[in-house]
């Protein structure tokens, strides 16, 4: 689970250093659904014993990311439907609480950013060459760009290890709803007007929450209709 930073000049940990590093390439998505992770490869590579990278390997499987079997070893978490589905119902909450608490506090500087961050998501729909990858990245960001000023700092952090788990289930290739993306900057048009024409924070609230709530709806009624025999 990540940690806070630590204190300007205070070295980390081998534990916390590898933790990081292979948290990060699993964020990334450069470690992908059932890559092994070799605990005597990475202590060669990152010059440490096998001891800090076992207790780096226990807390990402703590986190559900990684999962170890004995005789197999460590390998990055496969999700599923069920995971994707709970992960983005505790977002929903998450967002629309930490969203409407920021937006008291949001200054025309990230404001002004989110805006534009919905029109390159928007462009990116209507330029004909779609990437997924990008447009989950945009998404991220401009949620991160409203929530960012929300005064209740230990609700932000988990909140970001949300973002970045959402994120994960994605790039695995779980997620694929086309007709989803254009809905999506719509609902951000919604969300925004609300901000902007002083909405109360229930409101805003209750705007980003359905915003979550509607995507995982629609993904899972999409897999439930795939899956439904064919007459």
């Amino acid at each position: 689970m990540p940690t806070s930073s630590p204190q300007r000049g205070t070295p980390l940990s081998k534990s916390e250093a590898v933790y990081r590093e292979l948290r990060g390439r699993i964020v990334a998505g450069r470690y992908v659904a059932g890559y092994r992770i070799v605990l005597d490869q990475i202590a060669r590579e990152m010059g440490v014993s096998p001891v800090p990278v076992r207790e780096a390997i226990r807390r990402l499987e703590a986190e559900r990311l990684v999962t170890f079997t004995r005789n197999v070893g460590a390998e990055v978490a496969s999700i599923d439907v069920e995971d994707y589905a709970d992960a983005m119902e505790t977002l929903a909450y998450l967002e629309g609480a930490a969203t409407s608490l920021a937006a008291e506090h949001l200054d025309e500087q990230l404001l002004g950013d989110a805006i534009a961050t919905n029109e390159q998501m928007r462009s990116l729909i209507n330029s004909g060459e779609f990437d997924s990858r990008l447009f989950t990245d945009l998404n991220t960001r401009f949620h991160r760009q409203l929530a960012t000023p929300c005064p209740n700092h230990h609700m932000f952090e988990i909140l970001e290890r949300e973002w970045e788990r959402v994120a994960v289930i994605r790039r695995g290739g779980l997620y694929r709803l086309p007709g989803r993306s254009r809905i999506s900057v719509e609902e951000h048009d919604g969300i925004l007007a609300l901000i902007t024409g002083g909405a109360s924070r229930e409101e805003i609230e209750m705007a980003a929450r359905n915003h979550k709530l509607r995507s995982m709806r629609d993904f899972i009624r999409e897999r439930e209709e795939n899956r439904a025999p064919q007459h």
